[in-house]
């Protein structure tokens, strides 16, 4: 009996960074753009991420960048990548999405994280409180299903709109405490192992294995987020990475550049203990021609159960990012297939 296969679905997290030379007002335009592209390329989602305090990220207002999204695309999905609870009260979140659902019927995700998106003192001018909301994580995910389920469920307090929306949701995370919580739910998880990738393996192990099918999904699913740099060569990729080592290298400094242009080689420009870091960061990068990519994400979906790969590409050229991505669908279609 011959073995059925699916083919890996494609999705994109664009963080909206700021270029080295351009407005921040460019980087809503590139996102647009990007998106309007996908679309076309046959993407089914496009994510965007909650950041704070960070001029390199234009990203904090997240439900208005998705709306904008929402407005520039026709059919693909758009969501959160996620937004950071902790940050928000799930009723505003509720009526957020809710809002945006009522809008754009059937388009919405709602990725939820419990990371607050940026550093701690910038956490506590989000929340305006010294409570620790981070450990609230699980009732405020249960709270806000609420507020966006049937009105039979409802308490005194609804959102309006929201429910009766259903928006579906996803739990993000880069540990296994957050695999725990999505198996419990019943929803779909998505890791970030496009900058945290020392537990994907097994956090996606212990997901599958205590997964609790709910009335939203009944299986299991499972999204990884990677780095992908995707050109028309092997060199031409490598020296594309660069703009994404020097990204991630700010990480590691702690300093607050914006997206660089590439350069002709790393060399100098790190010591051998921040080179060793950003790699280890940024593990799980796949780059080449679309016969490489075909062949790396092959072997990384043949060996982790994912459904469904969701890429992040850090190049500073914008043509050469909508081909990566190009490049990136065509690999994915003719090399890589599920069981």
């Amino acid at each position: 009996m011959t073995q059925q296969t699916k083919e890996l679905a494609l999705s994109i997290l664009d963080l909206v960074p700021v270029r080295q030379g351009y407005p921040m007002q460019q980087a809503f335009e590139d996102m647009k753009n990007l998106a309007r592209h996908a679309e076309q390329l046959g993407y089914k989602r496009f994510w965007l991420s909650e950041h704070h305090n960070t001029p390199t990220l234009a990203s904090s207002a997240t439900s208005i960048l998705i709306s904008k999204v929402l407005e520039a695309t026709n059919t693909i999905e758009v969501g959160s990548g996620g937004i950071m609870l902790p940050n928000h009260t799930p009723l505003v979140v509720a009526e957020q999405f809710g809002t945006l659902e009522t809008m754009h019927p059937g388009r919405v995700n709602l990725g939820l994280g419990r990371a607050p998106g940026t550093d701690m003192q910038t956490a506590r001018a989000l929340r305006r409180t010294t409570q620790e909301t981070a450990f609230q994580f699980p009732e405020d995910v249960e709270e806000l299903q609420r507020y966006l389920g049937p009105l039979e469920a409802q308490e005194s307090v609804k959102a309006y709109p929201g429910v009766e929306t259903e928006v579906p949701l996803f739990i993000l995370g880069s540990s296994t405490s957050s695999a725990v919580l999505a198996a419990k739910l019943g929803l779909p998880y998505a890791f970030a192992a496009h900058f945290a990738p020392q537990q994907l393996e097994s956090a996606v192990a212990i997901y599958r294995s205590r997964f609790e099918p709910s009335d939203t999904l009944s299986e299991p699913y499972v999204i990884a987020c990677v780095n992908v740099v995707g050109a028309e060569s092997a060199e031409e990729a490598e020296q594309l990475s660069t703009s994404s080592d020097q990204f991630y290298l700010n990480v590691v400094r702690g300093t607050k550049n914006p997206l660089m242009p590439p350069v002709e080689t790393m060399d100098g420009r790190w010591s051998y203990a921040e080179e060793a870091m950003v790699k280890s960061m940024a593990r799980y990068t796949f780059k080449g021609n679309a016969e490489q990519l075909g062949e790396q994400i092959g072997r990384f979906a043949g060996s982790l159960p994912i459904d469904e790969l969701m890429a992040v590409s850090y190049i500073y050229d914008q043509d050469k990012r909508v081909r990566s991505y190009e490049i990136l669908k065509q690999a994915v279609t003719h090399a890589v297939r599920l069981p």
